[in-house]
């Protein structure tokens, strides 16, 4: 089966559109997003601030080998 690459690029914005969408939903019921080791939460009088820096890296990986794969096949 020959794709043409707007096609490729249409299932994979696909998946990755689904796949956010499947955190989203089910995001909260995952215990380890968010509350990774180097994700920085500050706690103040008037606010709080969070910054999920070790989240984002491990999101980030995951989405870099999952395109990686489809990018060689």
């Amino acid at each position: 089966m020959d794709l043409t690459p707007y096609g490729k690029l249409l299932i994979t914005l696909g998946l990755v559109v689904a796949v956010i969408g499947v955190l989203s939903a089910y995001g909260g019921k995952i215990p380890w997003i968010g509350r990774l080791p180097g994700d920085i939460l500050f706690k103040g009088r008037y606010g709080t601030v969070y910054f999920p820096l070790a989240t984002c890296v491990v999101i980030s990986i995951l989405i870099s080998l999952v395109l990686f794969f489809f990018r060689n096949r």
